[in-house]
């Protein structure tokens, strides 16, 4: 642009330099014949000298010209060289930088790719690690759920056979002790038969089995022998050291599954802490290449954009240079083509000047003086009318190439001036066309300026709504998201502490339910210890006698009677049990209340969390979408901000180049036509025509001369 408005002001500027140069040159070429009109001999030479002088001028202001032109060429030259330097630096940057970013796309987006497979692997390892620590930690539950039912069972086991060899060994301690455990213990014997049978019947033989299954079934048969028989110590003997044998066995198998099981927690564990530091591993791994690939694919987007950038910049910058070449080629052709004319003019001023200057011109001009002003003086009347009205015409408009013309009027040759007059009115009126030319190339080239402004203002105003409503829109969002996060946070924290609080209450109640139940026992066994004697039917003493033959016996004991309070005692007892019983089952129940409702809460808690993080997810999305948007709308705003920035500059150059035509055309039309006119009418005088006929009538004079 700098370029064009230099050369729009050099066009005008040389118009006008144009204008008066032809119109002094075709002075000058009038007056090479020269007529000698004074009256003395002192001024015969004087016509020549101001013709030569004349010409002197006309030189040196075509050597300022030139100067003046060569000063403006140097300039243009060295913007048009540093330009060219500067842009041809930046292309070349840009490419490099194009290329470097194109490396650095792939590079960046190969390793993008790469931690994205990697991640998704290593998300699968800890996944398939914790899916393992999770089975096997649910079989070491089962495995010890199932060893504690079986060591409890062992224990019971033991502990009955351990009660029967304490019956066996005390049979001879008295029938109420008998009475007391025989019972019990062939209760938990036939438990015990019926629970470890395979076991039982691969360390017994098929004799110690039945000898067994019958002490079992018939326990007073092998006590309660009649004296006379003698089999019940070998019997009672034998039963004893089998029930011995068993209970070595059990105690065996149970210190054999202890240790069993203290072996396989051990392996458990060491499994466990093997998988742990491989999860551990495996997460920090996956860590490490989440953050990798946030910060690649932070880079690429970085690359990606900086590479749009420099590609447009390059554009602008190639543009840029291809017009300034163009420009700058021009103007060396136009200054080229501007020399070659002043060379020319300047040439032909100074051929007319050795002409006029040399020794063999001034004695011709002193010799034919007298025959000139001779053959001229019938003429005279005719230059003094046509001079006359180049002058007027000249001072009316303000002409001096007018006055000039007619001064020269006087002096030159009807033939020369006749023909520059023709020249003259010739130049006016192509440069009138060409005016017209230039005034219609700024008109178009003006509104056009404007219509591409008034759109470009258009597209400025809705980039600028557009990011206006992003801007609102993604505050909007990540105010939305902050909510979400923070409602997230209070809702992980209430189910941390509605877990530390059902932990709190499922202690409560164990506690609860294990006194209610100590209680409950404790009451039990009180209350089968009073049941044991109050229940029992007690034979009294009373035996019916003879009256003896001599005096009666003194008198007896008195009927026994039990206490008449112990009922009400075992009643509270059992009523205690009751209550103690119920309180339980109450505690049980309302476990299982608080325990549904804790799931419940921790159900619709997580199912809550996972559609607000799924809403976070997808207004994050859309979070990112919209700053995708508003960064092209920056970018669109930017350009639009550019043009517009380069229409207002065209519109600047444009009024700088037009504005003075588009101000002054009619004038300058009008103008020109009065001096064509005038030129017309000087032309007619110099032909013959009468200066008084065309004062009475100038339209019809000039269109009878035409």
């Amino acid at each position: 642009f700098l370029c064009s408005r230099t050369l729009l002001r050099s066009e005008a500027n040389h118009l006008k330099e144009c204008f008066k140069v032809m119109k002094v040159l075709a002075c000058s070429l009038f007056s090479v014949v020269l007529a000698a009109g004074s009256e003395d001999a002192v001024d015969k030479n004087r016509p020549v000298t101001k013709v030569i002088n004349l010409l002197k001028d006309m030189q040196k202001q075509l050597e300022k010209e030139a100067e003046e032109d060569e000063e403006i060429y140097n300039k243009l030259a060295c913007w048009c060289t540093t330009n060219d330097k500067e842009k041809t630096k930046a292309i070349a940057d840009a490419e490099d930088r194009i290329s470097q970013l194109v490396s650095t796309i792939e590079e960046k987006t190969a390793t993008s790719s790469r931690l994205n497979t990697e991640i998704e692997n290593l998300e699968k390892e800890v996944a398939k690690n914790q899916a393992s620590l999770d089975k096997a930690t649910a079989i070491r539950k089962k495995d010890l759920a199932d060893f504690n039912e079986d060591e409890k069972d062992m224990l019971q086991s033991i502990s009955a056979l351990k009660s029967a060899l304490v019956v066996l060994g005390k049979h001879n301690g008295g029938a109420a002790f008998l009475d007391m455990h025989l019972e019990d213990t062939q209760v938990a014997l036939e438990q015990l038969l019926h629970r470890h049978s395979a076991m039982i019947g691969d360390t017994l033989s098929a004799g110690d089995m039945k000898m067994v299954r019958s002490f079992v079934q018939a326990p007073e048969e092998f006590l309660d022998q009649p004296a006379f028989k003698q089999s019940y110590a070998p019997q009672s003997g034998e039963v004893y050291g089998i029930l011995k044998n068993m209970l070595s066995t059990f105690e065996a198998n149970l210190s054999q599954s202890q240790k069993d099981e203290m072996s396989a927690q051990g392996a458990y564990e060491e499994l466990k802490a093997a998988k742990e530091d491989e999860i551990k591993e495996g997460q920090s791994h996956l860590e490490s290449n989440k953050e990798q690939l946030a910060s690649t694919d932070e880079d690429l987007a970085n690359a990606k954009e900086d590479l749009e950038d420099t590609r447009n910049s390059l554009s602008a910058d190639q543009k840029f240079l291809m017009n300034l070449k163009q420009k700058c080629q021009q103007s060396d052709q136009e200054y080229e083509e501007r020399q070659k004319t002043r060379q020319e003019e300047i040439s032909a001023v100074s051929e007319a000047l050795s002409f006029l200057t040399s020794d063999d011109a001034h004695d011709l001009f002193t010799r034919t003086f007298n025959f000139v002003q001779t053959s001229q003086s019938s003429d005279a009347g005719a230059r003094r009318d046509a001079a006359q009205v180049l002058a007027a015409a000249g001072h009316r408009l303000s002409s001096p190439e007018l006055v000039a013309l007619a001064s020269k009027v006087r002096l030159d040759a009807f033939t020369k001036v006749k023909k520059a007059i023709d020249d003259m009115i010739a130049k006016l009126l192509q440069d009138k066309e060409d005016e017209i030319k230039h005034k219609d190339y700024c008109v178009e080239e003006i509104n056009t300026n404007e219509r591409e402004t008034d759109l470009k203002n258009r597209d400025r105003e809705e980039t600028e709504a557009s990011i206006e409503t992003l801007k609102n829109e993604i505050h909007t969002l990540s105010q939305e998201l902050d909510t979400l996060k923070a409602e997230i946070q209070t809702l992980q924290t209430e189910l941390k502490r509605a877990g530390e609080d059902r932990e709190a209450e499922n202690k409560d109640f164990q506690d609860t339910v294990a006194d209610q139940r100590a209680t409950v026992k404790l009451l039990q066994k009180t209350l089968d210890v009073l049941k044991g004697f109050y229940n029992k039917k007690h034979k009294g003493a009373s035996l019916a006698q003879e009256d003896p033959a001599g005096p009666p016996p003194p008198p007896g004991f008195k009927a026994y009677k039990k206490s008449e309070g112990s009922g009400g005692v075992m009643g509270m007892i059992q009523q205690i049990i009751g209550d103690a019983q119920a309180e339980e089952a109450q505690a049980v129940q309302a476990e299982k209340d608080a325990q549904a409702a804790y799931e419940l809460y921790v159900k619709d808690t997580n199912d809550s969390v996972t559609q607000k993080n799924n809403a976070i997810t997808n207004k994050a999305d859309t979070k990112a979408k919209k700053e995708g948007e508003l960064q092209e709308a920056k970018k669109d705003h930017g350009n639009v901000m550019v043009e517009l920035e380069e229409l207002s500059n065209e519109n600047a150059d444009l009024h700088k180049a037009c504005d003075f035509t588009l101000k002054n055309f009619d004038i300058r039309q009008t103008a020109r036509d009065e001096e064509v006119e005038a030129l017309r009418q000087a032309k007619a005088m110099l032909s013959g025509a009468k200066f008084n006929a065309f004062l009475q009538n100038p339209a019809a004079f000039l269109q009878r001369q035409q």
